[in-house]
């Protein structure tokens, strides 16, 4: 083994900060079990209706890495790469327009599992730096995801909760949905797309990539193609990731069983989830449920909206938007549309400062820990603080004034 492959392999064996929180939140919550914080029964029925969203995080990472290695990616990357014609700002729009339609009609998750692969192998066939591309995928699919109900789990919530069906809830976010595109792209040009950011002019295009075997090409491709329509189809997503995983996870160990590990398995991610939601359901009854209700308020009308959405966002960083919609929601009279609206704006758009705000973000960073690529939380926190500000008072004012 070369020095190169023991210090990759030295850094996936290498305790992160993320993995230190992920193992801590864990034993708080089964602390909190243990000393009665939290009911046993109210544990195991938060755990049931966790199973479903755990299974899907457990297979579509396994999907994700095993078609990076049947080299799908790689061959999509060099066409984006070719489309682009060596011009920088050809290669932003193609890569916006990829992450946000991926975002918008399928989901988010989709779009950090299977298209962070992609955004990397773009920037190494680009011979470019992965920044630029990988923070354009997690901002996109966080503030892309307000257009149809399938988009974010989040929407789904809402759309329910206000009674909308998926074209009125579309025809009421696509003024929010195209503020918030719009306002991410300058953001990422003005951090990490300019030249003096990118360092260079140009790019030279590369060829066509082959890859090695191509049955495992072809299936893994295919595999991902089932998937995508599987979720056009509405088949539960749990469902689809795992079949789709099995599919490729045979393949490879019939033509190449030396790819295959257990460092396949994300146990990071699980650990993480099912931690944070047990030390949210510890902490809502004790003081969480009445702080949420206090600070957003019942106003319907405009500065009830910014305020809602500021809470979302914020609460959103500090524990993950999806228990931060649920909680806020909880106090929101259902009549107040626009403010349950501006809620989901704030906890779609906003969690992109702190890494575990968002599955997505925790999807996005498995596959750029698997890719080798490394992130500057500080940068990370610091541009996502500035881009959450701008993008979540672009996003509620168009919905407001499309109210």
């Amino acid at each position: 083994m070369g020095l190169a492959e023991q210090s990759v392999k030295h850094r996936e064996n290498r305790f992160s900060g993320l993995d230190w929180l992920a193992v801590g939140l864990l034993a708080a919550g089964l602390a909190a079990v243990a000393t009665g914080l939290l009911p046993v029964s109210q544990a195991q029925g938060t755990v049931r209706r966790l199973l479903p969203l755990l299974l899907f995080l457990a297979t579509v990472p396994i999907l994700a890495e095993l078609t990076a290695k049947a080299e799908v990616f790689d061959v999509i990357a060099a066409r984006v790469a070719i489309a682009g014609r060596g011009h920088y700002w050809r290669l932003f729009g193609l890569c916006v327009l990829f992450a946000a339609g991926t975002t918008a009609c399928l989901n988010l998750d989709t779009t950090a599992v299977l298209l962070t692969p992609v955004m990397l192998a773009t920037a190494m066939r680009a011979g470019m730096s992965a920044t630029p591309l990988a923070m354009a995928t997690v901002w996109l699919a966080n503030t892309a995801s307000l257009l149809l109900p399938v988009s974010n789990l989040t929407n789904l919530l809402a759309a329910d909760r206000i009674q909308l069906a998926p074209v009125a809830f579309a025809a009421r976010m696509v003024g929010p949905q195209l503020a918030s595109v719009a306002a991410t792209m300058v953001c990422l040009w003005v951090f990490y797309w300019r030249r003096g950011r990118r360092g260079a002019q140009r790019y030279t295009p590369p060829a066509r990539h082959s890859p090695r075997d191509r049955v495992l090409f072809r299936l893994a491709a295919l595999a991902c193609l089932v998937f995508i329509g599987c979720v056009f189809a509405n088949v539960k997503i749990e469902f689809a990731s795992t079949a789709c995983a099995a599919a490729v996870l045979i393949a490879f160990a019939v033509r190449a069983r030396a790819e295959l590990s257990l460092r396949l398995f994300p146990w990071r991610l699980l650990v993480f989830v099912v931690g944070l939601f047990l030390v949210i359901d510890t902490l809502s009854p004790h003081g969480l449920a009445g702080v949420a209700a206090a600070v957003a308020g019942t106003d319907p009308g405009p500065a009830g909206m910014f305020r809602a959405a500021g809470i979302g966002a914020g609460l959103s960083n500090v524990i993950n938007n999806l228990p931060a919609y649920a909680t806020i929601e909880a106090v929101i009279p259902v009549t107040n549309r626009n403010q349950l609206l501006a809620l989901l704006v704030g906890t779609n758009v906003g969690p992109i400062v702190t890494p575990w705000a968002s599955l997505a973000t925790l999807l996005w960073y498995e596959r750029c820990r698997a890719a080798g690529v490394q992130i500057s939380w500080r940068t990370f926190a610091a541009t996502g603080l500035v881009t959450a500000v701008v993008v979540l008072a672009a996003t509620t004012a168009a919905l407001v004034a499309t109210g």
